[in-house]
């Protein structure tokens, strides 16, 4: 009942944006807000998809790409299979990637720290190198997306998909928030703050881990699903960019990773400056930019902007 409460909460949000979006798309705004601002929305699906088994837990996934490059090779075998748009898409490529997490969790969660972050480091080479040598999605040659130009309703088609991705950063971040305030919340702290101590207590710390996993990974594959038709052409290099796994840590890290609001706001801050960058300056720093304030938090604010907030409240109380 409470994931219910706060869907519609966030749902109404989705609603009056979208109206505004509209209303500024009708009044002349530049499209490439609609352009970027789907890269923004997608990196605070992503983000927050991290953080609840890298924040809540504990569990550094350094695979974020090869679960969103499951996403989005999804969407393209869709769309070769019956032409799919990205509503079909998008939770059919959650569903692959949730599978694929929970397999991945089961295999893997038995190993911790270091050893758990290159397990997953080396899942991503080895979807990245399935799909390399796959032909019936493009290989290493890529393949192409034959997107309509307008779509019904929202008219130009990168207004829809990011109205689209609007809606999958609401629901993402309404179903972290659930998770945060929730008896399995409480489990992924405990396991995070002193996982033997959990278990001695009785915690089922592997049937948390496999839910955490799989939820982790659902949400990464419906960030990646309507990839394909953004780019409208689909290649491993792009697919599995270092940026998205880059970007998944260090945006939940910027702005905080023990609350859901943390990872909205650290990719709204570092999205935001990718994207300035991109235009004004040179798409070749975003990683620069995210390496800097990432080394810049870590070493001032390691608990990140909503640790600094919180520290300033207690402080003025």
């Amino acid at each position: 009942m409470a994931l219910l409460r706060s869907f519609w909460l966030w749902a109404a949000l989705v609603i009056v944006v979208g109206a505004v979006a509209t209303t500024t798309d009708l009044i002349g705004v530049n499209k490439f807000i609609y352009f970027a601002g789907y890269v923004v929305l997608q990196y605070v699906v992503l983000a927050t998809a991290w953080n609840i088994m890298g924040g809540y837990m504990g569990y550094v996934n350094f695979g974020s790409a090869g679960f969103f490059a499951v996403g989005t090779y999804t969407s393209v075998v869709l769309y070769n299979l019956i032409g799919a748009d990205p509503l079909l898409a998008i939770p059919i490529a959650g569903v692959v990637s949730g599978l694929i997490g929970f397999g991945t969790g089961y295999l893997t969660l038995r190993l911790r720290g270091v050893f758990f972050a290159i397990a997953t480091l080396a899942l991503a080479v080895v979807l990245e190198t399935l799909m390399v040598n796959w032909d019936y999605v493009g290989g290493a040659s890529g393949a192409y997306i034959l997107r309509p130009r307008e779509y019904p309703v929202f008219g130009d088609y990168t207004r829809y998909l990011f109205f689209l991705m609007l809606v999958l950063a609401v629901m993402s971040l309404a179903v972290a928030r659930w998770i945060e305030r929730s008896k399995i919340g409480r489990g992924f702290a405990a396991i995070r703050d002193d996982e033997l101590a959990a278990e001695c207590a009785g915690v089922p710390t592997l049937k948390l881990k496999l839910i955490s996993t799989t939820v982790s990974g659902f949400l990464m594959g419906v960030a990646g699903a309507p990839f394909a038709f953004y780019v409208s052409f689909v290649e491993p290099v792009s697919a599995f960019n270092l940026i998205y796994a880059v970007n998944a840590i260090a945006m939940p890290m910027v702005g905080g990773t023990t609350t859901w609001i943390g990872p909205l706001i650290g990719a709204l801050l570092l999205g935001t400056s990718q994207e300035v960058a991109r235009v004004t300056i040179s798409s070749e720093l975003n990683l620069l930019i995210v390496g800097a304030l990432l080394i810049f938090f870590v070493i001032v604010a390691p608990e990140g902007i909503t640790g600094l907030v919180r520290k300033w409240w207690r402080r003025n109380r």
